[in-house]
């Protein structure tokens, strides 16, 4: 039996008899209290959260300490997808208008607004929701570790064991780092959290951060492929639209490149190359939507 599994069995049979006792009889006042405290808690805890996000933000603005640093992945992710995506969906939904509706200029601008705000929005809540999940079911392994620790911890400190004998670390060396783990109890459930569970409050990000950097960047790429219909008709639009988003596309592939030291010039070409395919498979099948219908 592996040892969550063993654990999970010997968590739902082993309840301690001082606690059920303990529960029968503590005071009723004793429960106010706990009740009053709670939007207390609460309420620092959401003070902590803003806290860390401001640090966190703070954070980005300092220059990498080594080249491991990995601060910016969680606001990373969502600014370089939400910039792409709402680069290659607008240019798509353009190009597929434009060449259903080749002698409505309007048409083309309504449709890119429209697939502006729908798919900016989209991605906020997108984002905004996937964040808050992965906290949620953080906060929720967070407080059921405390909950297994307090009331089982020799099993715990048998799966830590085999968890770094695991990572080939010898008997003696993993009773040593478990047996200074364990001295501090929410050390230890940062431990248990990353190890066994394989969850970072570091690494996931605030939701709100990821929603409004997924908003921010799908809207500004949005504008990208949009503007020069705002501005110009015709073919002049076309032409300008397809080589403005060929070099955002250029740009956000280069800025990938720079995290993720790939090569720069494949990575740019990727992205026109990709982006590009996208557009003209949209605007083939507009074509053709246009034409079967005039």
């Amino acid at each position: 039996m592996s040892p969550t599994a063993r654990r999970a069995a010997t968590t739902k049979t082993e309840t301690p008899r001082k606690t059920v006792k303990a529960a029968k009889s503590a005071p009723v006042v004793e429960a106010k209290s706990v009740a009053e405290a709670k939007p207390v808690a609460e309420a620092g805890a959401e003070s902590a959260a803003r806290d860390t996000l401001l640090s966190r933000v703070r954070n980005l603005a300092k220059p990498p300490s080594s080249p491991h640093e990995t601060r910016g992945a969680s606001v990373v992710r969502p600014v370089v997808f939400g910039a792409t995506d709402g680069l290659v969906c607008n240019l798509s939904l353009i190009m597929g208008v434009a060449g259903a509706a080749k002698e409505d200029p309007h048409s083309i601008v309504v449709a890119g607004v429209a697939g502006l705000l729908a798919g900016g929005f989209s991605m906020a809540v997108g984002e905004y929701v996937s964040v808050r999940s992965q906290r949620e079911l953080l906060d929720y392994q967070i407080e059921l570790q405390r909950h297994q620790l307090h009331h089982t911890p020799e099993q715990e400190r048998t799966i830590l064991l085999e968890i770094y004998e695991a990572k080939g670390l010898s008997r003696p060396e993993a009773e040593l780092i478990v047996g200074r783990i364990m001295k501090d109890p929410e050390r230890a459930i940062d431990t248990f959290v990353r190890e066994e569970i394989g969850l970072s409050a570091e690494t996931m990000g605030s939701p709100v951060a990821a929603g409004l950097g997924s908003l921010s960047a799908f809207a500004v790429g949005a504008f990208v492929p949009l503007l020069p219909f705002i501005l110009w008709e015709g073919k002049l639009a076309f032409g300008v639209s397809i080589a403005a988003s060929a070099l955002a596309l250029f740009a956000i592939g280069l800025a990938v490149s720079r995290l993720t030291h790939r090569h720069a010039l494949m990575t740019g070409v990727r992205q026109v190359v990709l982006g590009g395919l996208a557009a003209a498979v949209t605007f083939g099948v507009g074509s053709l939507m246009g034409a079967s219908v005039h």
